[in-house]
Formats: C-alpha cells, structure tokens, sequence
C-alpha cells in the first residue's frame, strides 16, 4: 500500500513513486509470485521440447480429466456397433469394429486406390503382419502387392524369404525401394531405430498422399520430445496388435478355421491428408485378423502400451513372481512348489480364469480361509503397487522412458541387453514345465491377491489417467491373459523377458526390481504382521466400474485359446526380434 509509514525523524522523505512506476512495481511482485509457484508445480505431464530443454526448462501440463464421453468414429466402409463398458459412476460407450473373415473382402475397398504395402523391417510385429496381409489379399483376390522393405545385408532377409517374402517375385527389396514405392508404408522396425531413421531415412522416401502405418506410437513420442511434427502431405495411422507379432500369426492362422479368431487392435488416424486414412486403418486392422478393433490415439497409445509392458504385462509379472518365489521357499517351501505357487499359478489357473470370466471371478472363486488371504494380500500389495506403476506412468507421460530407450539403442553395441534365464528361480522353472501337470497347479490366495492387486492398480492409473475403457481392459488384461501369459505358461517368464522387443525388455528389466522390493519391503511386511484387511480396498475392487468392461470385453473374446506350440509360419522362437 501507499504511502508507507513515516521515516524516522532526522531521515528525509522518499519520494512518492509516479502511477507507471507502482504499475511496474506490481508487475514485478506478480512475475516473482507467479515464478515462486510454478517452481511448486508437480513436474510435467507433457513434452520436452527442443527449445525447453535447452534452455534448461520444464514443461508442465495438468492431468487429463476422465473420459466420460462416447468414443466414437466414422467409417462407410465397414458397420461398426456401439457398446456401453461402463455405468454408473463412470458411464462410457464406446464404437467398435468386429472383425472376422467375413468382412475380409470390404478390405478392397478400405485399400482402394492402395497398390502396393511396404512392410519395413522383420521384428516382431513385420513377419506377423506381413503375412497375414498377403494371405487376406490373395484370399479375396487382390492385386495389391504386399513387399517386404529390408537392408540388403540383414540377416533377416532369409527368414522373409522362407515363407515366401522373394525378391524375384516382387515381395522383397531394399528398405530406401520399398518406402519410395508404396502406398502404405507400414514401419514395424525397432522403436529405437525409427528414432534414429525417421527423419533422415525415411520421411523423405514417402510419396505425397502416401499413408505411414504405425503399430506403436513411440515415434509420435520421441518427435513431440523434440519438438517436430510428421510431414503434412501424408497420412499418419496406427494399428496396434494388443499381443507380440507371434500370437498376431498364430491366431490368424487358427482363424482360418474359427472365423474371429485373433488379437485385438485399437486404431487410431493422427493425419488424415488424403481423407481415406480411417478407411485404410480399419482395413488394416480387419486385413492381419483382429477380432475386434477399437479407437485411441498415437499419444495414448505409446503411454499406454509403454506403461504397461513394464507393468502387469511383463516388468510387474517378472519381479513378482522373483519376490514370492524367494518368500515362499524361505517360509519353507520346496523349489519346486515355490514356483508352482508364484508363477505356475499366475500363468496357468488365475490367468486362464481372467481371460474367460474377468478379474472378478478370481476372488469369487476364494471361499473361507483362501478368500480372508487373497484380501489380506490384496490390502497390502495395491499400494506400493500403485506407487510404482504411477511413477512408471508418469516417466512415459514426460518423455523420460522414451529418451531411456533410446540412449540406450545409441550404446547397444557396446552394453547388449544379457538375459535372466540362467539364474535359479528360472532354472528350477525349467524343470516345473518338464513334469508339469496341468490339472495339479494350484491358485494360490497370496498369489492371486498380488497379481490381482497389481493388475487394478495398473487399471486406476491408465483411467485416472483419461483412457478409454477398450484400451485399458486390452492393455491391462486382454494383452496379458491372452497373448503373454500363455506364452510364459509354455516357454517361461524368462523367455518371454528375454526375447520380446527391445524397449519391453528393456522396460521389464528396469522396472521389475521395483516392483520386486517395493512388494517385499511393504506388501510382504504387512502379511507378516497379520495386518487387518482394508475393507475399504477390497470394497472398492469389488464396484470397480472396470469389471463391466472387462465383462463385455469377453463376450467379444476368440473362442479358441492361442496354440503355443504346433506347425506354424509364426517364427515364434522370437530370435528375429532384434533384427531390422
């Protein structure tokens, strides 16, 4: 306020300051306040940029509010059906696109004017999908050609070539030819290599109008860190398979006896210069088998399917199924019954009852004592649970995990990625598979309320976070009960850390330990202590409006289980993952 109190006597009077210069004292008592608080902000929830970080600056961005709206698209190609996934208090109804060999021959049309795909790269996704679109199209006898995109001295050139990806016959050439001539230019490299590529290799090899197909939207990602967009003059789309490439062909191939079987994709049109782009991602999608296609975006999808990997898909699995293994043979246990106890009964029994029933129907398998240990389990595990997949989430949101992948695809030559499969838990894994009987592995309570535990907590933060439903329930539960964890039932955990793509294996590796100590130094702390089931935990799993969703989810379920094992085109002894 003006004017201040009076000086002391003897001491001579300031001034009174003219009107502009208390406007300029205001102005710079207002940018110190503002300052003093935004350094309080929670940092970030949006990008770095170029500039930002230059600068040495942080950008923040508020948390998106829940998604309470239709989700919905526009499509004249294909009929599309609206479900609602969710009611009170969260009410949602969202469009969906079933798939299924009948609607392979709308295909044509989705792709017209589309002569030739380019499918760059051979990792886990390529071989999949490329085969799958070859077969859709010579189905309905199309002349659109499908053509693999590699570089000449890859040693993945004679896995394309064995089934039937020859240079001769148009279906194999160099990466630069092969983007340069297709219509759709599906880039299924490495998501470290795309960093690195995308703008110097490959942006400006694409035809004007052309469509560049994503399964995965780090790209998206690692471009907004920098401040760089796509280029205008295309179009940007994404399919994303809810399951790794081998599971893709698999089912495909189980399809061609019982129409709808495969694995779950969401879409998503980040440009659409042509006005075709929604029509080409659908066809894609219906065209590699998917059951049932549903709409996300390039940004939600990247932080999603990021996150998840390194949650309940494989990370949060790896590191507790470490922690009770160890818990269980110290409480006594033989080697043996600790992993049947831990990971068989993760893999075999309350995953298998997840895919056909829901979350839900696990705890309502528990009677008596069984059910009072799930929910002393499921008391002490959500939150540091939750502790560590929030942190995950927010490490993706920011840019961070993705900067972490990259970094290190810069120092792989130098520090390849070793694998887990020869320490002891896995080893005394092998020998469980060998004499395994099905109908013996156990549903352990403990188990079960872990996992569970940590499958919700996963669910809370994806739709805190604003994703839809669809995504939430394939990201958080179809993906894992469908595609992962019968892989991991019939080869291992191990293998599945071991040989999925670079930046889940990665992912699993960093995050695994924390959800390992996390649980042991909290979770296991509390059972020990006989600590008092949190009511209020387990009322809250019970309403969880999740449970709706995963329950539609499953009306829209494959009726066949995914063959692991078999005759089949998958390559899915996975040793081509790292190969571009």
């Amino acid at each position: 306020s003006w004017p201040p109190s009076p000086p002391p006597s003897g001491v001579a009077e300031p001034p009174a300051p003219s009107p502009a210069g208390i406007r300029m004292m205001r102005a710079v008592c207002l940018c110190a306040l503002l300052a003093s608080t935004a350094a309080f902000q929670p940092v970030l929830q949006g990008s770095f940029t170029a500039a930002s970080v230059s600068k040495g600056l942080r950008a923040t961005a508020a948390r998106p509010s829940l998604r309470t709206g239709p989700v919905m698209f526009d499509t004249s190609v294909f009929e599309k059906e609206t479900f609602e996934f969710s009611v009170a208090p969260d009410p949602t109804k969202e469009d969906i696109l079933r798939g299924g060999r009948d609607k392979f021959h709308l295909v044509t049309k989705a792709f017209e004017g589309i002569k030739q795909i380019g499918v760059i790269g051979w990792g886990s996704q390529a071989p999949a999908q490329g085969q799958n679109l070859k077969d859709t199209l010579k189905e309905i006898k199309s002349d659109i050609n499908v053509k693999v995109g590699l570089r000449k001295t890859s040693p993945s050139w004679k896995a394309a070539e064995a089934v039937g990806f020859v240079e001769k016959e148009g279906g194999l050439g160099t990466q630069e030819d092969v983007i340069k001539e297709s219509d759709l230019v599906m880039l299924l490299i490495s998501d470290a290599a795309q960093a690195n590529d995308y703008k110097t290799k490959i942006e400006p090899l694409l035809k004007k109008g052309a469509t560049l197909g994503l399964s995965h939207g780090f790209l998206l990602g690692h471009l907004e860190s920098r401040g760089e967009k796509f280029r205008e003059d295309i179009n940007v789309v994404l399919i994303a398979p809810k399951g790794m490439g081998p599971s893709v062909r698999r089912l495909y191939e189980q399809g061609k006896e019982v129409n709808g079987a495969g694995i779950n994709a969401s879409f998503a049109v980040h440009q659409d210069y042509t006005g075709k782009a929604t029509e080409i991602a659908l066809g894609w999608g219906i065209a590699i088998g998917s059951p049932f296609i549903f709409e996300t975006t390039l940004q939600d999808e990247y932080r999603s399917d990021i996150y998840g990997e390194r949650g309940i898909l494989l990370g949060a699995v790896h590191g507790i199924v470490e922690g009770l293994f160890r818990r269980y043979t110290a409480q006594g246990m033989t080697p043996e019954d600790a992993f049947k106890e831990s990971c068989e009964s993760i893999t075999g029994p309350i995953t298998k009852l997840i895919s056909k029933e829901g979350i839900l129907a696990v705890y309502k398998a528990m009677s008596g004592k069984d059910k009072e240990q799930f929910e002393q389990a499921y008391s002490a595990a959500y939150t540091p649970a939750k502790d560590v997949l929030q942190e995950i989430y927010d490490e993706v949101k920011s840019g961070n995990e993705i900067r972490s992948v990259i970094m290190h695809g810069d120092r792989f030559d130098r520090f390849p990625i070793g694998k887990i499969d020869g320490t002891y838990t896995w080893k005394v894994g092998e020998k469980v598979r060998a004499a395994r009987k099905e109908s013996e592995i156990p549903m352990n309570p403990v188990t079960a309320g872990i996992y569970v535990a940590t499958m919700m907590a996963q669910i809370d933060v994806l739709r805190e976070g604003g994703h839809s439903y669809t995504e939430i329930v394939n990201e958080s539960v179809i993906e894992a009960v469908d595609s992962l964890c019968p892989y991991m039932h019939a080869k291992g955990v191990a293998f599945m850390v071991d040989n999925c793509s670079r930046t889940a294996r990665l992912g699993s590796r960093k995050w695994a330990p924390r959800f390992d100590y996390m649980l042991e130094q909290q979770a296991y702390v509390d059972l020990d202590a006989n600590k008092a089931v949190d009511q209020a935990k387990i009322d809250k799993f019970v309403k969880n409006p999740v449970h709706k969703a995963v329950e539609v989810c499953c009306t829209l379920r494959p009726s066949v289980d995914i063959s692991t094992t078999g005759e089949s085109t998958a390559q899915d002894d996975l040793s081509f993952t790292f190969r571009s």
